[in-house]
């Protein structure tokens, strides 16, 4: 029974990080290959998309190699258990905030459209990222230096936090100022958004260009809503499991059970996985995305050689060239009696 839990989270993981590969692989490729995408709060998405593929090709093959070896474990204070708790802890901090800040810029965007382009600068948007990756490196940090440990956690074949009564302070803080607090602010904003949305939609709303002006259909603002409503509860079914059981650890002093630890740490991996996907199905990405698909559908096409073309007969082509027809008037046609 062992074996095979331990086998099953092995291949969820290698689900997971192969889904989050190629999900923010295509994230990636539609922002270089679009320029409308490009904007001053352009490296926000990619800095999630980084953190998360950084998440799919490190940590979760990491924890499926861990789950099907035979070894014990990694010694704690190795280089290896430190290096990958590090890793860990940096790209998971640097994921939520950076998604949290893309959805501070989203509403900014919506919310105050008339002074959007006044509030996020580049060089607003440049010293945000900035303070994001900061904050996340030190943070990082922190336990290599003493405040905090990494250890390897048996139960969820991977190298992260202590979650102990001696690391109360730090496991705290970094839950409240690293995750909780960004979580909050994503899914209260997300939420605004839908009232928002939904009150647009009742009222109705036209947009204008050069020539004329027409009606937004109600049915973008609820598209809209459902996709957000959708993002928020897939960040709390991903970040709950996992705070609830690091919390409970690290102030009961018991370790929950092995089913517990691995399921929380893969929901909370799956965000990397999730979160592309997501972005890709908004309306902008979405039609981007399409846009992306077809230049590469249309290039094999076009590079096939000319020999599959259809070859007619010299009769039966179609003249390109014009004649002068004779200036007297065209005989009638005369009719046959079969």
């Amino acid at each position: 029974m062992v074996d095979a839990l331990r086998t099953l989270y092995a291949t969820l993981m290698a689900v997971t990080s192969a889904a989050s590969v190629c999900g923010n692989l295509l994230l990636l490729l539609v922002m270089l290959f679009n320029k409308d995408l490009r904007s001053d709060t352009l490296g926000l998405t990619v800095s999630f998309s980084l953190s998360d593929l950084a998440l799919g090709l490190s940590t979760i093959p990491f924890g499926a190699h861990n789950s099907l070896s035979q070894t014990s474990g990694y010694p704690s204070e190795g280089v290896l258990c430190q290096g990958s708790g590090f890793i860990f802890l940096l790209l998971q901090t640097s994921s939520i905030h950076s998604l949290t800040w893309a959805t501070v810029d989203k509403f900014t965007e919506i919310c105050f459209a008339l002074s959007y382009r006044s509030i996020w600068t580049t060089g607003r948007s440049r010293v945000v990222l900035v303070l994001v990756w900061l904050f996340c490196l030190v943070n990082a940090t922190l336990p290599l230096l003493g405040f905090g440990t990494y250890a390897y956690s048996e139960s969820r074949f991977l190298c992260c936090l202590s979650f102990t009564p001696d690391n109360q302070v730090f496991v705290v803080l970094w839950m409240m100022l690293g995750i909780v607090l960004p979580i909050l602010t994503m899914c209260s904003l997300y939420g605004h958004i839908v009232y928002v949305a939904r009150k647009q939609a009742r009222r109705g709303t036209f947009m204008c260009n050069e020539l004329h002006c027409f009606q937004v259909p109600a049915n973008n603002y609820l598209r809209s809503s459902i996709l957000m409503l959708t993002t928020s509860v897939c960040v709390l079914v991903c970040w709950l499991p996992f705070i609830s059981v690091c919390l409970y650890e690290t102030f009961s002093g018991h370790q929950s059970s092995a089913v517990t630890s691995a399921l929380s740490a893969w929901l909370v991996l799956t965000s990397s996985a999730l979160n592309p996907w997501i972005t890709c199905m908004t309306q902008t990405y979405r039609a981007a995305v399409r846009r992306s698909v077809g230049l590469f559908i249309r290039k094999p096409l076009e590079s096939r050689p000319q020999s599959f073309a259809l070859h007619l007969h010299p009769t039966n082509r179609i003249s390109t060239t014009t004649t002068t027809r004779p200036t007297s008037s065209p005989k009638p046609p005369t009719a046959t009696l079969s």
